[in-house]
């Protein structure tokens, strides 16, 4: 028997670095997204702000599914390499463009004006991102292990989610108020952009896995057979969506509506961070033993049924300590269910439409729920009257939703194939 090739690790980190990017990027936005509002959106009343910063965040999301058609297809029609080197080099610009704006008292309308298309930028990049990433590591990973490799796609936005917790722990730590405002949320922007210059020059060393190109008319009738499977990936992918934007607001939701002190609410990602990677790392594994439905199934109707109980908890208590504790256990759930449901989709797709397929799905999922997410949930809070329950009823609809469509999805594993 012939022993299964494994990928390098230096290509596993070149793939996911863009994934560790997006989601530094995006946790680290929202994080200070409190300062970044009195930066760019003064508007006086400080729940207005919030919603301004917010929309922001969102708009660019609507550029996400363009950046899917466009790089997405890319990596079919040109190759999985030239895509995710465009995705990053446009990522990079986007993240050190951002951390340099000045600001409102500097500019005035202009710099909302700059933020808002640098989120454009952001948002094209982040569309065409995931396709390419997943496409390339389905088909150079081990047959039998690509549960495995592709959670580390997952894994690499953990570790993200949990250094951007850290470092917005150390600047809350050592930052006033003021300073957090005036600079420290750059600071913590221009962490990120510093991985910039190692992410291109490892993505140029990679090699291709997309022998043949398809011509785009050629992928588009290839791609009619699957619309009801993409369809399902949408449902599927969307459910995940709404779950981690609603753990990525956690934090904003500790500041602004538990009133917990901003040391108590940035330990809300390091505990997230660390719940995701060991229940993603291990969803990977599981679903190469025990099939991808299981895998997906179990945990999301675990979570579902945590996700009240949790939110009252957090709300009756009002503690770090029982937030932490809440919150560990739903995103263990989240994790451990989001993982087989992008190996499914993936798997499930023909190589000569993969990335294509996979970005659109994504990039429609993540543009219309996930940009919106935040928003909506804080919305839902402020015409609640800060109801601390309002945020679970947006994510159990979302995901009892989501266990319709895992249990009409094809089972993908090749455990379950009899080739395992």
């Amino acid at each position: 028997m012939t022993a299964p090739r494994r990928v390098p690790l230096k290509h596993v980190l070149a793939v996911f670095v863009g994934n560790g990017l997006e989601f530094y990027d995006f946790l680290t936005f929202s994080y200070f997204s409190v300062y970044i509002g009195r930066t760019f959106f003064p508007l006086g009343d400080k729940n207005l702000s919030l919603l301004a910063t917010l929309a922001t965040f969102g708009v660019g999301f609507l550029m996400r599914p363009v950046g899917a058609v466009v790089l997405g297809t890319m990596g079919d029609t040109k190759g999985r390499k030239p895509a995710m080197l465009l995705t990053f080099a446009l990522m990079g610009a986007a993240i050190l463009g951002l951390a340099a704006t000045p600001s409102y008292a500097q500019i005035g309308i202009a710099a909302p004006a700059i933020v808002i298309l640098l989120r454009l930028l952001q948002g094209f990049a982040l569309g065409g991102e995931v396709g390419p990433s997943t496409a390339f590591m389905a088909e150079a990973a081990p047959e039998e292990r690509r549960g495995f490799y592709l959670s580390l796609q997952y894994t690499t936005q953990d570790a993200a989610t949990l250094v951007a917790g850290l470092v917005g722990l150390a600047l809350a730590g050592r930052l006033d108020d003021a300073q957090l405002t005036q600079w420290g949320w750059r600071v913590a922007m221009l962490v990120g952009a510093g991985i910039v210059p190692f992410g291109l020059w490892a993505r140029n060393n990679l090699p291709e896995t997309l022998e043949t190109p398809t011509e785009r008319g050629a992928a588009l009738a290839m791609a009619r057979p699957y619309r009801g499977l993409i369809a399902l990936g949408l449902v599927m992918l969307t459910a995940g969506t709404v779950g981690s934007y609603t753990i990525g607001y956690m934090t904003t939701y500790a500041l602004d509506t538990l009133k917990l002190p901003a040391q108590a609410s940035f330990g809300v990602t390091i505990v997230s961070g660390l719940s995701f990677i060991i229940s993603q790392t291990l969803a990977g594994w599981w679903c190469d033993l025990y099939g991808r439905k299981p895998v997906m199934i179990v945990p999301g109707v675990l979570l579902l049924l945590s996700i009240f109980p949790g939110f009252a908890l957090i709300e009756h208590y009002r503690t770090p300590e029982v937030l932490y504790a809440s919150q560990f256990v739903m995103v263990f759930f989240a994790g451990a269910s989001s993982v087989p449901a992008i190996v499914a989709i993936t798997e499930l797709l023909p190589k000569p439409i993969r990335s294509g397929a996979v970005a659109t799905v994504y990039a429609l999922a993540i543009s219309i729920f996930g940009g919106s997410t935040q928003f909506v949930i804080k919305g839902l809070l402020w015409l609640t009257h800060d109801n601390p329950l309002a945020p679970a009823w947006y994510w159990a609809g979302a995901m009892a939703i989501g266990l319709v469509a895992m249990a009409l999805m094809p089972e993908s594993a090749p455990v379950k194939r009899g080739k395992g």
